[in-house]
């Protein structure tokens, strides 16, 4: 009886010392909240030299390029200890810079030998990218109006263009102060959906908001912009998001993209270029193409979204993605279409839920010169004046401090 009772013992000792070293990898651990801080430094840094390079005659994928180099050497500065002559924390990309004009809602990435027409006075642009400090990601997209040349300011949008802009970015907003520890999903979708119909605008309904954790840009808990009716789920396809409740600690992307169109925004002919490995799923590959295709992902891109444009040989890449995507070995990204002419604004935020309430770490201001001539609804005007007392509050303060130094 003596040696079970020993044996139990060392189990429990064993399973203990178990518990302490497993990892926390949420906001409780504040190492974890320095690396979400940092990477999105990174991000609001690389997205705000995007903007000052969109100007007439930039060649997109100069773009896409300018936004990589920012992020991947802003990352490169940080934890620089190494182990085994490897750096010990993984860094940079977590989710390709996109430059989607126009109607293009998103996703746009293209390769060397696709490149589109050059950036012109009033093109509408929007910029989606993300960073990781050791898997911990943050992300961010803007929308913004092509000046007439690099030392003039736009000053002013059309009144649909104005209306988009404003109602995606303050319903951004709405749903950053409604992402809060013990909130439900739907709610968020019902704040969404009532600050788009005040500005007479669709949700793009194929996008969502998501959990992201270590490693993960699209958690399990999604949020809709847009709760489908039975028609809709019977003629479109489209499929309800499970309901859920957000915890403290959690992290979340607040996506929201908007058009005057009808909201329901499709694959176009442009290429898909954007992917990400699915883990779960494995197949023997028949083309070397394709084999090579996998083995560079698995290398290079085992967790989060990467572009073919990453690929040294691009003729390899084209040939061997379309097997591994007919496995699900790859979950594409395509380039979202509105209908032709239609106006669409993008903005894309991070949120972490701290015990001192939801905190925006990404996201730039909205320009100045979109405008609407619509009035918010009576709760979302409410929400809205709410987060201009903090703003007002907290620059307060940090003119405060300066002024002492």
């Amino acid at each position: 009886m003596a040696d079970d009772d020993e044996s139990i013992d060392v189990d429990d000792i064993e399973e203990e010392e178990e518990v302490e070293e497993e990892e926390v990898t949420d906001l409780s651990n504040s190492d974890v909240c320095t690396k979400y801080q940092e990477a999105s430094k990174i991000v609001n840094l690389a997205l705000t030299g995007l903007v000052s390079q969109c100007i007439p005659g930039a060649k997109i994928i100069d773009l896409c390029n300018f936004g990589t180099t920012v992020i991947d050497a802003s990352a490169a500065k940080l934890y620089t200890k190494k182990v085994n002559g490897k750096e010990a924390i993984e860094k940079g990309v977590a989710f390709p810079v996109c430059i989607s004009v126009n109607e293009i809602v998103c996703n746009h990435s293209p390769l060397v030998s696709e490149e589109l027409p050059v950036l012109k006075t009033g093109d509408v642009v929007k910029i989606d990218l993300g960073c990781h400090i050791d898997g911990y990601i943050s992300v961010a997209a803007h929308t913004l109006i092509v000046p007439q040349n690099a030392e003039d300011k736009v000053t002013e949008s059309d009144d649909e263009m104005g209306n988009v802009a404003v109602a995606a970015y303050n319903a951004m907003l709405v749903a950053v102060s409604t992402i809060k520890s013990g909130g439900k999903n739907e709610d968020v979708t019902t704040a969404v959906e009532r600050v788009a119909k005040h500005y007479g605008v669709s949700p793009i309904s194929s996008v969502r908001m998501h959990q992201m954790k270590r490693f993960v840009i699209d958690g399990v808990k999604e949020v809709a912009l847009h709760s489908p009716t039975p028609d809709e789920l019977k003629e479109f396809g489209e499929e309800k998001v499970p309901a859920c409740e957000f915890e403290q600690a959690e992290v979340y992307a607040i996506d929201v993209a908007m058009s005057t169109g009808d909201g329901r925004a499709k694959p176009g002919e442009l290429r898909t270029t954007v992917f990400k490995r699915n883990v779960e799923t494995n197949y023997r590959l028949k083309m070397k193409a394709s084999r090579y295709v996998l083995s560079e992902v698995d290398k290079q891109f085992p967790t989060l979204p990467f572009t073919l444009r990453h690929f040294e040989d691009e003729r390899q890449a084209k040939m061997g993605i379309t097997e591994c995507v007919a496995h699900a070995l790859l979950t594409p990204y395509p380039s979202l279409h509105e209908r032709l002419g239609a106006k669409v604004a993008h903005f894309k935020c991070t949120v972490l839920l701290l015990p001192s309430g939801t905190s925006r770490v990404t996201g730039l201001t909205l320009p100045d010169y979109f405008k609407s001539e619509k009035q918010p609804d009576e709760e979302t005007a409410r929400v809205l004046a709410e987060i201009a007392a903090k703003e007002a509050k907290k620059a307060a303060k940090k003119k405060k401090k300066r002024n002492k130094k």
